[in-house]
């Protein structure tokens, strides 16, 4: 099989204007998804985000699949786990999302779904990508597909997500702040919570097509942090730009990131004699997690970052319970793709049953001081390769000791590499963190110069 030249870990991603980021290529790319997933004609969903480009990217991918004899079904702004759901709800053949994530508003992206609401295997995105290159198919006026809006999807996800709790459960008497990153899920979200009786405090839910993950939302907490205290509210959830990821916030405005949501879920699930195979992470994901895990009799594995890495072990392994750090967990007894809103709901759920804060679900997880330094890189390095590299990062190892991590890695969506250093001292990871990442950059400094 041919490597691949635009799919990354989360489908298609890039800035807005530039290559492959562009209305000529959403055009190519919907005529030849539809050759591979379509060939004979069907249907095709497609959802997006707020940002401003989304309106663009919708009509040249609607064009596409129009011409190329395949129905189009709009829902307009719906986070990417609402778009995976109802592709199988309503039985498409496949679904599009157009959403750079977490990502600033001038990029954005294109992410793709088969029939039965997963992520498309590397063999498909392979196929697609060698048909992008064939001439734009546009079909005889009666072999046309047709495009329409369609009603009520909002409401048909937002019961799904609500089915996920228990029956009978609410949040009545429950203060929440909802962080929706002015993203995707911008209604849905605080309008679940309040179905379920809880008392809303919407922050990052005004989107004006420029704003999404601007200062808020799933990477910058600081603003729920804030409000979560300055409320006084129980907790708070804060989505990211699409609504597939979730980081949560205690009554104290401590952070719970998706490391310690994933132990609260494990450990509940382990209770209630519902948990399945071993819980998969990754490998940035805390010691501590695994640590904790262990302490519990439950298996840890980790996989390559990415949740399609971890859906694709967790299958393997006939796992239920897997994630990442930033908050994309999967609960695959709940949804066939990681859900920021269905996994806030599930936590709500295990501090409704316990009666237990969220503070207190994660008080026996011990967090390991962990420290991310990105390294700008305009090409791909593998820096696992580079024998200088190499031996600055036995140098730190040797430095860390036996509890200590070094992960590095090239980014699927941003370009750089990630150094990822992890120990029981801080000021020993920040300091180590940072040595190794000066030597990966003048390392990739150097390459550059020479080429």
């Amino acid at each position: 099989m041919r490597g691949k030249r635009y799919f990354g870990t989360d489908g298609i991603r890039g800035e807005v204007g530039r290559p492959p980021m562009t209305v000529e290529f959403a055009l190519r790319l919907a005529s030849a998804a539809a050759r591979v997933l379509a060939p004979e004609g069907g249907s095709v969903l497609i959802g997006k985000d707020t940002r401003v480009s989304g309106y663009m990217f919708e009509s040249a991918m609607e064009a596409g699949f129009v011409a190329s004899g395949v129905d189009v079904l709009l829902t307009g702004p719906l986070p990417t786990p609402a778009i995976a759901f109802l592709t199988k709800q309503l039985g498409a053949d496949f679904g599009i999302v157009i959403s750079a994530s977490h990502n600033p508003y001038h990029d954005n992206g294109i992410k793709l779904f088969d029939r039965a609401g997963a992520k498309l295997s590397d063999e498909i995105e392979e196929a697609i990508e060698a048909q992008l290159e064939s001439p734009v198919v546009t079909r005889s006026s009666r072999a046309l597909g047709q495009a329409r809006h369609i009603a009520d999807t909002r409401v048909d996800y937002q019961e799904f997500c609500k089915r996920t709790i228990p029956g009978g459960m609410n949040f009545e008497g429950l203060k929440l702040v909802v962080d929706a990153s002015h993203g995707a899920a911008y209604k849905v979200a605080p309008r679940v919570m309040e179905d379920l009786g809880a008392e809303v405090v919407p922050v990052g839910c005004s989107p004006n097509g420029r704003n999404i993950n601007d200062g808020c939302g799933a990477t910058r907490p600081d603003l729920l942090q804030l409000t979560v205290t300055g409320v006084r509210a129980q907790a708070g959830l804060a989505l990211d730009g699409d609504g597939d990821r979730v980081v949560m916030v205690d009554e104290s405005g401590e952070l719970i990131d998706g490391d310690r949501l994933l132990y609260i879920l494990a450990r509940d699930r382990l209770e209630q004699g519902a948990l399945r195979g071993p819980v998969v992470g990754t490998v940035m994901s805390n010691l501590g997690l695994e640590t904790a895990l262990g302490e519990l009799g439950i298996e840890f594995r980790r996989a390559r970052v990415g949740d399609r890495h971890v859906l694709e072990m967790l299958k393997a392994s006939g796992g239920i319970l897997g994630g990442e750090t930033s908050g994309h967990v999967l609960c695959l007894d709940k949804a066939t793709t990681g859900d920021g809103l269905v996994t806030a709901l599930q936590v709500l759920a295990v501090m409704r049953r316990t009666g237990a804060s969220l503070r207190e679900l994660v008080e026996d997880m011990p967090v390991y001081p962990q420290l991310i330094v990105n390294v700008e890189a305009a090409d791909s390095v593998d820096v696992n390769e580079e024998p200088a590299i190499r031996d600055a990062v036995g140098e730190a190892e040797a430095v860390l000791g036996k509890h200590g991590r070094v992960v590095l890695r090239s980014s699927g969506t941003e370009p750089v590499i990630r150094v990822m250093v992890e120990g029981e001292d801080e000021e020993t990871v920040s300091s180590v963190a940072h040595r190794l990442a000066d030597s990966v950059r003048s390392r990739i400094d150097s390459m550059a110069a020479s080429s």
